[in-house]
């Protein structure tokens, strides 16, 4: 979810550096090794980040959900050509075939009563099966003040639900939205396990899910795969569930590897050590092109657009930040275009927002920044910063422009992003320190407890038409009162955001529903919470003996189908 010419420096300490890392990587891999193409009972997947937690409902990560998506499956999810789809039930609820209905509430607005059906064969994998009672105990910790999920707005909105039998059940919204039938993602919890665990401490849930002191209990699990081994920072290795009765997975186990460094990336998948680097989360676009040209006899290279939006949060408590002027002079300073040509070969466009122009509800009306440093340098004057000492900006304390930039460390296009932004910036007499930080520290913490002191660069996920109520309701900052619940991590208070995000989810117009999109795209480009710079074009690395991945452009992972993966001759 980033522009000119520039010097771009190499520090060959940090090749070398890079280079032992990645050897040292290679050596500890050996054990757990691929396997010769002559036998394919494991896969070994390496991806760049190790999940903070393995919790469905609680923080947001994709190395998380690439994981789970293995091993658990979403009630419903958009599949890859971006319908929406029943995959833990049995028919997706609409109002036309019956199993949605309009209700009135004692308020007079309308809510909707949704009925569920599961899956019969739904099973936990140590044989207990998936019941109604689990999405009611889900929804009682979801709605829970304390319980830390990340979107527990969508709970706290469940008035009621109804347990009819054991795989049935009515859900009652206080709000028809236009996306009522998205009943919900992965988010069921096996009450049989956890309910003694949040009803010990509500408070310390988050803290004592099973999920994170006993990841490897199979009854967590109800995909094709369930974890059986954890080395934390290290691996995860995953086994085929004996209970569960889709189509079976070709490999008997998966062994998915952290490797943060991605220069080391591409040492392990040439060397054998892993068989497949996730797209998702491995290469990046010049990694990919590269292996494209020097090994087309071993790789397949799809380069996948989609709703990957790689941007900068920044912390609006910080009064440098707090002033719209020196966040619109921070776009202005940016040349996004010569930095999308000059490393990506022009593959993957500049974001002007967070939604992709792919998106049904994109709007070209929206305002966007060019790279124009004049302008940025009156807007930073007006707000009071003249330049200084070395070309710095200062105010009229002496207090100098500075400004600390975060990141994932070990992500090698990521550091070198950074090191383009911040020789821009300076250029505009901003001063940027870069401090990255290993991915399940940053996620896990600096960016669920809004920590970071200034800017955070990351890249959102997200689904056709998707709501941005948690990334940009002010009811969604995160903050100890709420549990640290929500993802609004710049802060951004704004009440025409907030009334607008709340009418859009029951607007079932789609020209109307598109006009307060537009309303909110505006915004959005006017205050800049957010520094957009890009929208990813996600390079899959396929080796030519496996089959079956279909990059979906959006926020569900190619695992949610790996029973369909396979082994070609």
């Amino acid at each position: 979810m980033p522009r000119g010419t520039f010097p771009l420096r190499t520090d060959n300490s940090w090749d070398m550096l890079s280079a032992l890392h990645g050897l040292a990587i290679l050596a500890c891999c050996l054990a757990l090794g691929a396997q010769p193409a002559a036998a394919r009972e494991q896969l070994v997947i390496a991806l760049t980040q190790f999940p903070a937690t393995f919790h469905p409902n609680i923080n947001s990560m994709l190395a998380k959900s690439y994981v789970l998506a293995l091993a658990r499956r979403p009630i419903t999810v958009h599949d890859k050509d971006w319908r929406l789809v029943c995959m833990l039930c049995t028919e997706l609820p609409t109002i036309e075939n019956g199993l949605a209905r309009v209700e009135t509430l004692p308020d007079g607005r309308q809510g909707v009563a949704i009925t569920v059906k599961l899956d019969p064969d739904a099973t936990w994998g140590d044989g207990v099966p998936a019941t109604a009672r689990d999405m009611v105990f889900t929804w009682e910790v979801g709605r829970h003040p304390e319980s830390g999920f990340a979107d527990a707005e969508s709970f706290r909105r469940i008035r009621a639900i109804d347990v009819i039998d054991t795989k049935t059940m009515v859900i009652h919204v206080d709000r028809l939205t236009y996306d009522y039938s998205n009943v919900g993602g992965d988010i069921l919890l096996p009450e049989h396990l956890e309910r003694r665990v949040f009803e010990a401490d509500p408070k310390e849930y988050r803290n004592r899910t099973i999920f994170d002191t006993d990841p490897t209990n199979p009854g967590l699990y109800n995909g094709p795969y369930r974890i059986v081994e954890v080395s934390a920072g290290a691996h995860i290795v995953l086994a085929r569930n004996a209970h569960w009765k889709g189509r079976r997975p070709v490999f008997e186990r998966i062994v998915v590897k952290t490797i943060e460094n991605t220069a080391a990336l591409e040492a392990n998948l040439l060397s054998g050590a892993v068989d497949y680097v996730a797209g998702e989360l491995g290469f990046s676009l010049d990694q990919a092109l590269g292996i494209e040209r020097r090994h087309p006899d071993r790789f397949t290279v799809l380069y996948q657009p989609g709703l990957t939006y790689e941007h900068i949060d920044l912390n609006l408590d910080n009064p440098i930040l707090g002033d719209k002027r020196v966040r619109q002079a921070l776009v202005l300073a940016l040349d996004r275009e010569g930095m999308v040509r000059e490393l990506f070969a022009g593959k993957q466009p500049v974001a002007h927002g967070s939604v992709h122009p792919l998106d049904r509800i994109y709007s070209d009306r929206a305002p966007t920044y060019t790279y124009d440093l004049a302008r940025a340098g009156e807007l930073l004057a007006a707000a009071g910063w003249t330049r200084g000492p070395g070309g710095i900006r200062v105010n009229a304390q002496g207090k100098r422009l500075a400004l600390t930039l975060q990141t994932t460390a070990g992500n090698r296009l990521r550091e070198l992003v950074q090191q383009v932004l911040q020789s821009q910036w300076r250029k505009a007499g901003i001063e940027v320190a870069i401090r990255n930080e290993p991915a399940r520290v940053f996620f896990g913490e600096t960016m669920t407890r809004r920590t970071f002191p200034g800017l955070a660069m990351y890249a959102w996920l997200s689904a056709p038409e998707s709501v941005s109520r948690t990334t940009q309701h002010s009811s969604m900052i995160p903050a100890a009162a709420n549990g640290y619940s929500g993802q609004n991590y710049p802060g951004f208070a704004d009440a025409e955001t907030d009334r607008l995000i709340d009418t859009i989810e029951i607007e079932l117009d789609p020209a109307r529903r598109k006009e307060l999109w537009h309303r909110l795209q505006v915004i959005y480009a006017e205050e800049v919470p957010v520094i957009p710079l890009y929208f990813r074009s996600t390079p899959f690395v396929v080796p030519k003996w496996l089959g079956g991945i279909e990059p979906t452009g959006h926020l569900v992972s190619t695992t949610t189908w790996i029973e369909n993966w396979t082994v070609r001759p």
